[in-house]
């Protein structure tokens, strides 16, 4: 399958990353030549320099035996219209990466198709969503969802109060309890696939691969008591802070904070159910004016990564329970859990793993990258010739830097031990550092 990506940006590298080591065929387009030869030097893919919405361009990178062409350049304008011109040149489905919000509430009134765009993905609305998933699931530091909720993979942070702390993973095992299973741990920079005799410490980010029954059980592991989420502050009046307040003030109370006036008088009329504060939110003074340390939740969405990132340093400091920051440099997000932010997002890695969900094709169904820890947790289609059918999981000699957390069949989650039998139709979740994905794709071919 021959797929062409517009915008060797973050998003457009991410994606052709998780694309190429599917083995699809992928070419990279993009006029800066920088970007491209980063790219070409780090993946097996081919580049070609230019613009895309230009014919020649996309005639040069195959536009007529492509399958699918995702324009994911900064400029919506731009990838509107390089779907327009892909698809008058013969590729069969287009994506497109926008800004502006309106165009997915107009698509009951616009159609798009007939323009040339099959899909768009709106990076905003994605990252607001990920935010109200994650509020919604406080008790975690990450969330993903496999399948029809059938199965999660969530992240903890073990307080010293936590009864497992001292102790090896395998008395977790031998509690009896196998509706969930641990398969990765973030230990200060390093990621640490879990062995039984695998001590946990204070402050680990373990990872857990459960059933949807198992969620409240893996949340009370940390050690600390749940608290219900009813205060919610968010700093910046960004696209995604305006769309994030308004999703969270239909279930918390919500404080919106702009330090621009003439923004914050909008934002007031814009968002009817969300208090809107015109101040600076770095300022302590004011934070501590507005009831900081009664805030619950406090998210972090300016412009400015260091700002996000600082802002939610003052805002743990003063008692808030959960913070979340916005970050614009992908690599901050491996520092997350060493300076204290509980969680740490970036808009264009959502958007890549997204878009990534919506091509299916091959044994990888979808790749998801967890925050700051250096792996991937890839789920896989079972076919007839795939070398895990019809055997026990301890005996398929899965790589050392690779585990199977679970199994999706028919629809219903199981976590999987050494003694499951996976079987063709089986959707299968596997967490792998990044030196064994290839290895662990080929048992899935």
């Amino acid at each position: 399958m021959r797929i062409l990506i517009a915008g060797a940006g973050e998003v457009g590298f991410h994606l052709a990353k998780d694309l190429a080591m599917e083995g699809q065929d992928v070419v990279l387009i993009d006029p800066d030549r920088h970007h491209l030869e980063h790219a070409s030097n780090t993946l097996d893919i081919q580049t070609v320099e230019g613009d895309a919405t230009c014919p020649n361009t996309l005639s040069k990178a195959g536009i007529s035996n492509a399958s699918l062409l995702v324009a994911a350049t900064n400029l919506e304008a731009r990838n509107m219209a390089i779907c327009t011109i892909g698809k008058q040149l013969g590729v069969e489905r287009t994506i497109a990466r926008i800004s502006n919000l309106q165009h997915l509430r107009n698509k009951q009134n616009i159609d798009y198709q007939a323009l040339g765009i099959d899909i768009m993905i709106s990076p905003t609305e994605l990252a607001a969503l990920e935010i109200l998933r994650l509020v919604e699931h406080s008790s975690f530091t990450d969330h993903y969802i496999f399948g029809d909720n059938a199965l999660h993979l969530v992240g903890i942070r073990l307080a010293s109060t936590s009864s497992y702390v001292g102790h090896p993973l395998m008395d977790m095992r031998e509690s009896g309890d196998v509706r969930f299973i641990p398969v990765s741990i973030k230990r200060g920079t390093d990621t640490l696939i879990p062995r039984g005799s695998t001590i946990l410490e204070v402050d680990d980010f373990v990872y857990f691969v459960c059933i949807t029954e198992a969620l409240d059980k893996v949340a009370s592991l940390d050690g600390i008591d749940q608290v219900n989420m009813e205060r919610v502050m968010v700093l910046g009046g960004s696209r995604i802070g305006a769309r994030a307040a308004e999703l969270l003030s239909k279930e918390f109370f919500t404080k919106l904070v702009e330090i621009d006036r003439d923004k914050a008088v909008r934002l007031t009329d814009e968002l009817p159910n969300t208090l809107v504060l015109n101040g600076d939110g770095r300022n302590v003074d004011f934070l501590e004016e507005e009831d900081i340390s009664a805030t619950d939740l406090f998210i972090a969405v300016t412009g400015q990564t260091e700002t996000n990132i600082m802002s939610c340093l003052v805002a743990k400091s003063k008692g808030v329970k959960k913070t979340i920051a916005l970050v614009e440099n992908i690599d901050y997000m491996n520092f997350s859990q060493a300076v204290g932010v509980d969680t740490m997002l970036n808009k264009k890695l959502i958007a890549a793993n997204s878009i990534f969900r919506f091509v299916r094709k091959g044994s990888v169904v979808s790749v998801a990258s967890i925050r700051g820890v250096d792996a991937e947790v890839l789920e896989f289609e079972v076919n007839e010739k795939s070398k895990v059918i019809n055997k026990p999981i301890r005996e398929l000699k899965i790589p050392k830097g690779a585990i199977i957390g679970g199994v999706i069949r028919d629809g219903i989650g199981k976590v999987t031990l050494g003694d499951f039998i996976i079987l063709p139709g089986d959707h299968v979740v596997v967490f792998t550092m990044p030196d064994n994905m290839d290895k662990v794709e080929r048992f899935f071919r």
